[in-house]
């Protein structure tokens, strides 16, 4: 079924699109991927790093405007994200400008923090040209990351051509097994 899949086409048509959207909601696979395609000539670097930032950015800038109008109807109704909120509440209140820009770093902080930053009232140009920065050097890094990964793994198998498939698949499981462990330890704290 898969060996009819032509990724160099997928890629190279639509592989822009996808870093953009797939930063737009989360990210931080589509960022891996889109560096190990850089790594194999099929994206360019730079311009999956630009467009990782703008849909980084984009995405947060929306969830800020979202918590910005509907925060104080919409936050007490996520109830399994009550400690979450309660944390990136804290620092807000503590560190304003670093939480803007950190909120994208910190497992199961992506969603929410942007919408209770922008219920806590801080100014729209100053959470825009943090959250600016943040996306820049948060699709910097995981987007090098990726294009690292795919060096080390072309220095273990040689040619990845054959295996891009497996290659992506096993990428997509390691960050679900890793985001599902972070969420099973920070749901035992809860606990305690």
């Amino acid at each position: 079924m898969f060996e009819h899949i032509d990724l160099n086409h997928l890629l190279a048509t639509y592989g822009y699109w996808a870093v953009f959207l797939g930063c737009v909601m989360e990210g931080e696979t589509i960022l891996i991927l889109g560096g190990m395609a850089a790594h194999q000539h099929l994206l360019k670097l730079w311009p999956v790093i630009a467009w990782a930032s703008a849909g980084g950015m984009l995405g947060d800038q929306l969830l800020f405007w979202s918590g910005r109008y509907f925060g104080a109807r919409l936050l007490p109704r996520l109830k399994r994200q009550q400690a979450q909120i309660k944390r990136v509440t804290g620092l807000i209140e503590r560190y304003p400008s670093t939480s803007v820009f950190s909120v994208r770093f910190l497992y199961g902080m992506r969603l929410v923090g942007p919408m209770v930053i922008g219920a806590s009232g801080l100014s729209p140009l100053r959470f825009s040209l943090l959250n600016m920065f943040g996306a820049m050097v948060w699709a910097t890094l995981f987007v090098t990351g990726g294009y690292w990964a795919g060096e080390a793994l072309e220095r273990l198998f040689g040619n990845l051509k054959p295996y891009r498939l497996p290659i992506a698949l096993g990428v997509v499981v390691v960050v679900a097994v890793v985001a599902m462990v972070l969420h099973l330890r920070n749901k035992r704290k809860l606990r305690q």
